[in-house]
């Protein structure tokens, strides 16, 4: 076989050379080429604004909550008067209205056959105690039987007895206050005639007066005997008095427990009967006092407030209402050091990040127009 020439040898190399670069290279870098996607450049997002918010330290104090019930005015005591007796009045020294003092005399039947009865028993006792004398001078003589001298000693107790039933007799004649008081009714007349039993007055006692009302279960264990309470009455007078009585027994209806209130009221301007709204104080307990405006909700909607922590951080805190006053709450479940959110607490919730300044007048009235207009810094 012939060999070829080294110029046409060389050639075919180069040939080969350049067909693989074309195939392994050009034709790669442009299939290549031609399967990549363009890359579309990502928006960045800008940050989300911080928003200032009006804070304060948390204020607090001992507060002893009221339990505000209502109730009515009562006497201390009453009592219907009667007679024991029939007959006609004869005396009715008082009226309507009138103070009396305990023994005094509200009422007098006619009594002229009970004083002849008391009076012939003192006549029979008189005579019964010569016989018992003259009795013993026999006996100790010995000219007298021991049967004889117990006869007249029967007789003599027998004497003494019947006066004094004849006295008990004239006595419910007459009809006595049997405490200090005022007489309140006077349903007879003198001159009229009453049958035993009548109902000829009533005496009320007013001083104290008391101030009765209903305490419901969940307020029992805060009140106690002696304690302090605030009366306001139906027209508009505010006076104070002392826890006399806690019933020990609950309302069947109502399941509330009767407590009463005893009030000075030596003048007895303070009448039985009036409208009464009853203020009692329980145990005083550590408490924050804030306008309502600050309570809030949380997102699962539990009562509460935010605050803002050292980190800048909006935290929630549940509360217990203490107490609800005209002018603010009391409110139990707040940290010592909590700084609490009272303008824009509405505009943030747990977990944001804010900046705190201290709410004074200025930053009060600027944080209320950016939650109106909602404009942030």
């Amino acid at each position: 076989m012939p060999k070829l020439p080294f110029h046409k040898l060389a050639a075919f190399v180069v040939l080969g050379v350049s067909a693989a670069w074309v195939l392994t290279g050009e034709m790669s870098s442009v299939g290549s080429a031609s399967q990549e996607k363009p890359k579309t450049p990502q928006a960045v997002e800008p940050p989300a604004p911080v928003r200032m918010v009006g804070v304060i330290d948390a204020p607090r104090e001992m507060h002893a909550r009221a339990i505000r019930i209502a109730g009515h005015t009562e006497a201390d005591k009453r009592a219907v008067l009667g007679v024991r007796a029939a007959g006609v009045i004869t005396k009715l020294p008082v009226k309507e209205g009138q103070r009396v003092r305990q023994g005094d005399l509200v009422l007098s039947l006619d009594n002229a056959d009970k004083i002849a009865a008391v009076e012939m028993a003192k006549q029979v006792v008189s005579q019964r105690e010569a016989e018992m004398e003259a009795a013993e001078r026999l006996a100790r003589t010995g000219n007298m039987a021991k049967l004889t001298l117990d006869s007249a000693r029967s007789a003599l107790s027998t004497a003494r007895s019947q006066l004094e039933a004849a006295k008990a007799e004239e006595d419910k004649t007459e009809v006595h206050a049997p405490f200090d008081g005022v007489i309140d009714k006077v349903p007879v007349e003198q001159g009229s005639s009453v049958q035993v039993g009548a109902e000829v007055a009533t005496i009320l006692a007013l001083d104290p007066v008391i101030a009765a009302g209903e305490v419901s279960e969940r307020d029992l264990d805060h009140v106690r005997l002696g304690d302090e309470a605030d009366i306001r009455l139906i027209d508009g007078r505010h006076v104070k008095g002392t826890i006399r009585y806690i019933s020990r027994e609950a309302a069947t209806a109502t399941r509330t427990f009767r407590v009463e209130v005893a009030i000075p009221n030596s003048d007895l301007k303070i009448p039985a009967g009036m409208t009464a709204e009853v203020t009692l104080r329980a145990e005083p307990v550590s408490a924050t006092i804030l306008p309502r405006s600050v309570v809030t909700l949380s997102g699962k909607g539990d009562l509460g407030i935010r605050a803002v922590g050292p980190d800048g951080v909006v935290s929630f805190y549940p509360i217990d209402i203490v107490d609800d006053m005209p002018h603010a709450l009391a409110l139990g479940g707040i940290p010592k050091d909590a700084r609490i959110i009272v303008a824009g607490q509405d505009l943030v919730k747990e977990g944001d990040k804010v900046r705190a300044v201290e709410a004074d007048a200025a930053t009060l009235k600027k944080l209320a127009a950016q939650a109106s207009g909602g404009e942030t810094e």
